[in-house]
């Protein structure tokens, strides 16, 4: 029952919709598809008749993708989005969860079995008739974009450097992408925050549980999330020790998601872990507000399109990347303002989503690259593969360029 220890206070906001649509109206869905009937009847109105113990009113909720924009632009502060993850994983649990969500659902696992044999899996991934088997056999689209493995881990990098003496320190929470995908980007990070005087401290961590909570698994979701927690929360201490994060939906997760969606509101070490939990570049536009961030940087002159994902948006934070990308001399950064990239973490790998997230982000790719920029910046790993993917152009996480205006190496 512990589902529903929280679902009280979700389901206390249902009387404060007026229906007014504005909800309908922002859904990416919704637009591109009838298989979507919108995020205002399959949660708020759908809700209503939803009854502890018996079966989903609509199965049309398994087609949101969870992006969040129709509890940010809701007026009344309806938590739509929230209440239809509880709605999909209840029906998840009637119905049963595929085989194929159960695994892309569990980043770890395929990280540590991918990374030893790197080359081989990225063939396989490569290759386009064990992805058409794939799609056949298990359901993830043969053109999904699939993240190579780096083959190695950038936990392996951490534990061998020394992070040099600060007169602050911060815990860094380098996500799944980073450990498996894309450690260049935990290493950029670690340097950046090396040269704003920090002392960066990397215990041993899991996943946030988000995908598995996108997927409706939310026992094994709560699992994982409480894990993380506690691998984080001991290095805290210290007052003024902060924990931040590269992957800003995953940053998201221990800030609120957990707490809201997974009914965990009250486990104290969790909460302790979401107040002191900030997106990177979060914590680098705070120092320079406060007068503390470095600012020797050398001059970068190209241009740059930005696209602030959905889960960035749902911090709550306004864009810090991009008041930070405009502090670079001679960087020219062209703001993109489609609403969503359509991956929506695993949502756009699924075969019979495939298409919806493409359409999804359609406006975006075209946007990107009328943009006559050289690359992308994007907060988050998974919309940064998309954006790729859609576009062809190549994309970067916004720290990249902080990394070489500050002259730190070669992105």
């Amino acid at each position: 029952m512990e589902e529903f220890a929280e679902l009280g206070a979700l389901r206390g906001t249902l009387d404060h919709c007026v229906k007014c649509t504005i909800c309908e109206t922002a859904c990416p869905v919704a637009a591109v598809t009838a298989l979507f009937p919108g995020p205002k009847y399959a949660g708020p109105q759908a809700e209503r008749y939803r009854v502890a113990g018996e079966p989903s009113v609509d199965l049309s909720v398994d087609y949101c993708s969870g992006c969040g924009i129709c509890t940010q632009v809701c007026p009344q502060g309806v938590k739509i989005a929230e209440l239809n993850a509880r709605a999909r994983s209840r029906m998840k649990r009637e119905r049963g969860v595929p085989l194929r969500d159960r695994l892309i659902a569990r980043p770890t696992l395929l990280g540590r079995l991918g990374t030893p044999v790197a080359g081989l899996a990225n063939r396989a991934l490569a290759s386009r008739a064990l992805r058409v088997a794939g799609e056949r056999l298990l359901g993830v689209h043969r053109d999904a974009p699939a993240p190579r493995f780096a083959g190695r881990r950038f936990s392996a990098w951490a534990s061998a450097h020394r992070s040099p003496a600060g007169h602050r320190r911060v815990v860094y929470f380098h996500g799944c992408g980073t450990e498996f995908y894309e450690p260049w980007e935990g290493e950029r990070v670690v340097a950046v925050l090396e040269h704003n005087g920090f002392e960066v401290i990397v215990p041993k961590q899991g996943c946030c549980g988000l995908p598995l909570q996108s997927s409706g698994l939310f026992d094994d979701a709560r699992r994982s999330v409480r894990a993380l927690a506690r691998a984080l929360e001991p290095q805290l201490a210290d007052p003024g020790t902060v924990i931040v994060g590269n992957a800003t939906s995953c940053t998201l997760m221990l800030k609120r998601e957990a707490r809201e969606i997974l009914g965990l509101e009250h486990d104290p070490v969790l909460a302790r872990v979401a107040a002191r939990t900030y997106d990177v570049c979060e914590l680098l536009l705070e120092l320079h507000d406060a007068g503390e961030l470095a600012t020797d940087f050398r001059e970068l002159h190209e241009t740059v399109a930005y696209h602030a994902p959905c889960q960035q948006q749902g911090h709550g934070i306004g864009k810090p990347a991009l008041e930070l990308l405009a502090l670079i001399p001679g960087l020219k950064v062209r703001e993109l303002d489609a609403r969503c990239c359509g991956i929506a973490g695993t949502y756009g790998l699924k075969a019979e989503k495939y298409e919806i997230a493409m359409a999804v982000g359609a406006d975006l790719f075209e946007q990107a690259r009328s943009s006559r920029a050289a690359a992308v910046a994007c907060d988050s790993e998974t919309c940064r593969w998309q954006i790729t993917h859609g576009s062809g152009l190549p994309s970067a996480h916004p720290i990249d360029y902080l990394y070489r205006a500050y002259d730190l190496g070669e992105a």
